[in-house]
């Protein structure tokens, strides 16, 4: 059986983070919604996705396979329901498509037609599913221990060094390779997970659930509360709650990150600080790229979030629920305004675009500074998104 995930309309409702990338490699937990999947199925992946990224994300097609919408995350009982998928039969909950079963050669001409010829399994599972933005945020927490148990069963932890004040340290794994200076690890409310090579420095608190992703730092005195989840080879520093980062970006410095979502390769100037609470406790209101406007979120704490490759300097003040697209750079004192277009750059003063040419060539040092190849493949998706993201920045 070959297996492809599909964003479905969840995709405009997640930019700016879908902008160059599938649905389905959105971090939520310790592991992205791909990774979930292949560890529940066993077997690898691909997407059916945008047309500018599929040479990146390339479709892969054989005689029989199973479509799954990557915005709804993988559950046992949901890997059930799909094995028992008959060909070209339907798996829904409400109106919402969970998996559909195809031919290969039906693959270029699904409809609602095609869709509708067999009566559809409806699920007797209860789905989590990323509908918007916020979602990322609260269903992380929810994710971390899940993610942890299925990346650690059957397996053992490397010890955990004597100079370490734990509590709970059976909820602590360690991968290979990782180091853990004299930090204080709080898991009695919930696992750490510390991936391979990942570094924790002297000083560095951590109250699970927490996720640490391979390579990646905690720097000295960090304060890492629970919900957090921080993807591979980032730098963390400061305050950190409730918050994921997608990995490869750097937040090292002080400052607080709180309900907050940060893509790849962002850095965040020192002292940088996110409101995640409005001083009337309102619920807070975030942009939508589908709905084209700000909608109501239902949550009174909500933070940053940050596109990838986007930056800002040191002192940046973050209102409570912005959306930041990618590859803008934003500087100066003052609270930012809570929707910047993508490839803008500027501050509280005003913006101006942030040119394609120069974006490139950032990326392109960043990359490198990791030993990455910044691909050709990359390029082409950051110009595509800049032409289509044009009528944005005439509005600032």
């Amino acid at each position: 059986m070959n297996y492809i995930l599909f964003g479905a309309q969840a995709r405009n409702h997640l930019l700016p983070f879908t902008f160059i990338r599938p649905v389905a490699d959105i971090r939520v937990g310790i592991l992205t919604i791909r990774e979930k999947w292949e560890k529940h199925l066993g077997k690898a992946t691909s997407s059916l996705t945008e047309p500018y990224l599929a040479e990146k994300y390339p479709l892969v097609k054989e005689a029989d396979n199973v479509l799954i919408n990557s915005s709804v995350l993988p559950e046992p009982c949901l890997l059930e329901e799909i094995s028992r998928l008959t060909p070209n039969q339907t798996l829904i909950s409400g109106d919402i498509l969970i998996a559909h079963r195809v031919r290969e050669e039906d693959l270029d001409n699904l409809g609602v037609e095609l869709l509708e010829e067999v009566d559809p399994l409806h699920t007797k599972c209860k789905i989590k599913k990323l509908f918007q933005l916020r979602d990322i945020v609260v269903l992380n927490e929810q994710q971390i221990e899940p993610d942890f148990k299925l990346i650690t069963a059957g397996r053992e932890s490397q010890p955990i060094p004597g100079h370490v004040r734990v509590i709970c340290p059976e909820n602590v794994f360690v991968e290979p390779g990782a180091r853990i200076d004299m930090a204080m690890i709080n898991a009695a409310d919930g696992p750490v997970y510390i991936g391979k090579e990942a570094h924790v420095m002297d000083g560095a608190m951590i109250k699970g659930p927490v996720g640490i992703g391979e390579s990646s730092v905690v720097r000295m005195g960090a304060k890492i509360y629970e919900g957090s989840s921080i993807g591979p080879f980032s730098k963390v520093g400061g305050e950190m709650m409730s918050s994921v980062i997608f990995g490869y970006s750097n937040k090292a410095h002080d400052g607080f990150l709180g309900h907050s979502v940060i893509g790849e390769w962002c850095n965040l100037g020192a002292d940088t600080n996110t409101s995640n609470l409005k001083n009337n406790y309102d619920e807070v209101r975030l942009w939508d790229y589908a709905e084209e406007s700000f909608v109501n979120t239902g949550m009174m704490f909500c933070g940053t979030f940050m596109g990838d490759h986007s930056k800002c300097g040191i002192n940046t003040m973050l209102n409570t629920g912005t959306v930041i697209g990618i590859n803008s750079q934003l500087f100066g004192a003052g609270f930012m305004r809570n929707f910047i277009p993508s490839f803008s750059w500027g501050s509280v003063s005003g913006f101006t675009t942030f040119d394609i040419d120069k974006a490139i060539a950032v990326a392109q040092r960043v990359y490198a500074r990791r030993n990455k190849e910044f691909a050709d493949a990359d390029e082409r998706i950051l110009r595509n998104v800049f032409e289509h993201t044009l009528g944005y920045r005439k509005i600032i």
